[in-house]
């Protein structure tokens, strides 16, 4: 294909023949500038075509959460962020017949593009492929495999009218092969006419009229503590969080389901002033890996929550295993400028533990200390991590809150029990009374 022929290599890449697309020699200038709370630096790139004119534009930011194997066969998850150390070899113009390329490398080998097309009246991304090398030991420390991956994603940008700036400030998320790309405040125009960026925006969907970077999120279903400086009118308590739906989760490695998980999740962000949010299985996607004595699920909720859990397998004898959720992570972002709302991780768990070959069940809420202001509480659970056999959960193992069950036939039965040695006592003193009575004067 013509386009490909325009295509700087990329790590991890075959060489490819530039041909005919020297002769364009574009010029590309790459301005960073930090910002968030994790670091992620915001790229504007400005291509030039041979007459030193705009041919495309883009600003935005972007981080990756990659999840990847290590050497004692564990899976780490771990953030890359862009750094200063931007280079901006292959990206080119595009015209009729080739696609634009916007591309871009940072760090220790990773790289980032994305390809335009366009109709007569329309353009719009097409691919994106991402590589990142697991040599990066600042990011990867201990992976078992080294060298560089790449995925590639079609892009599910949605097609601009030509000479129409594509905006999007809300968070954006692409999900594949363990990799979660996360972008925020795009702004880009792909084939540029007469080198003058267009003055009217094309607004994502998820963008509103009055969206703008700095204005916070929406959050449903969500308590917070009431306060008023009004005069001293009534006023009412706020309407308390109902139970989260019980979503149900899998995982498959390869054509075979590896991991079950049904279970209610609530997240509670503050102590101080409550804050719970339902997560909503409706509109969260699964993600993670399966292993032999380590599994991860990663569960996006699609409105910048991003949770996951990491289970391990312990010795518990000679001849038994059993599996635990040793991690958790928590990440909230703001939907509209992908900034971090809250991040949390705690990897001292030792919970939910059952033997391996079966699964485990908790009916009733229970607790999980992510930090000091990040707590889950979770409902109707259901867990198995290892050794799924068709499809189907293996026998459970419950939690000990669910022996209520079992305690209120037992409770009930004492009861029972102690009203008649009580009936038998009294009618013992009563048989003693009455034969007194007929005692010889």
């Amino acid at each position: 294909m013509a386009r490909a022929r325009c295509r700087s290599p990329l790590p991890g890449a075959p060489a490819v023949s530039m041909g005919p697309c020297r002769a364009v020699a574009p010029l590309l200038f790459v301005l960073l500038g930090a910002s968030g709370f994790f670091q992620s630096d915001a790229v504007e790139v400005d291509v030039k075509d041979g007459a030193n004119a705009t041919c495309l534009y883009a600003n935005w930011m972007m981080k990756f959460l990659i999840t990847y194997e290590t050497n004692s066969s564990d899976y780490k998850n771990t953030t890359l962020n862009l750094s200063s150390n931007v280079t901006h070899d292959g990206s080119v113009c595009g015209n009729d017949t080739q696609a634009a390329l916007l591309a871009v490398q940072f760090g220790e080998g990773h790289s980032w593009s994305v390809n335009f097309t366009k109709t007569n009246e329309t353009y719009q991304g097409d691919f994106i492929t991402f590589t990142y090398n697991t040599n990066d030991t600042a990011v990867f420390p201990d992976a078992k495999r080294k060298g560089t991956i790449t995925i590639v994603v079609k892009d599910t940008m949605q097609p601009v009218q030509l000479n129409n700036v594509f905006v999007c400030h809300n968070t954006d998320f692409l999900e594949a092969e363990s990799v979660t790309q996360i972008f925020w405040n795009v702004t880009v125009q792909a084939f540029v006419q007469n080198g003058t960026i267009g003055k009217k925006e094309s607004r994502c969907h998820a963008d509103t009229p009055t969206s703008a970077p700095t204005v916070p999120p929406t959050v449903t279903n969500v308590t917070t503590a009431s306060t008023t400086t009004a005069s001293p009118a009534p006023t009412t308590a706020p309407k308390p969080v109902e139970n989260p739906e019980t979503g149900n989760y899998s995982l498959k490695s390869g054509n075979k389901t590896c991991l079950l998980a049904n279970v209610g999740l609530q997240l509670n962000v503050s102590r101080d002033k409550p804050l719970l949010i339902n997560v909503n299985p409706k509109t969260t996607s699964a993600d993670g890996a399966c292993g032999n004595t380590t599994a991860t699920l990663k569960l996006n909720d699609g409105n910048s929550t991003l949770i996951g859990f990491t289970f391990v397998v312990k010795n518990v004898s000679k001849t038994a295993q059993k599996f635990y959720l040793k991690e958790v992570n928590v990440t909230l972002l703001n939907r509209l400028n992908g900034s971090v709302i809250s991040n949390a991780d705690n990897s001292n768990f030792s919970k939910w533990d059952a033997f391996l070959g079966t699964s485990y069940m908790c009916q009733k809420e229970q607790t999980l200390e992510i930090s000091d202001n990040i707590q889950i509480h979770t409902f109707n659970l259901w867990i198995q991590p290892f050794l799924v056999v068709e499809n189907k959960f293996s026998t459970a193992q419950e939690c000990s809150l669910d022996d209520d069950d079992i305690l209120i036939p037992i409770v009930v039965g004492a009861a029972l029990a102690g009203l008649i040695a009580i009936i038998v006592l009294a009618y013992i003193i009563g048989r003693r009374k009455s034969y007194a009575g007929y005692q010889t004067l």
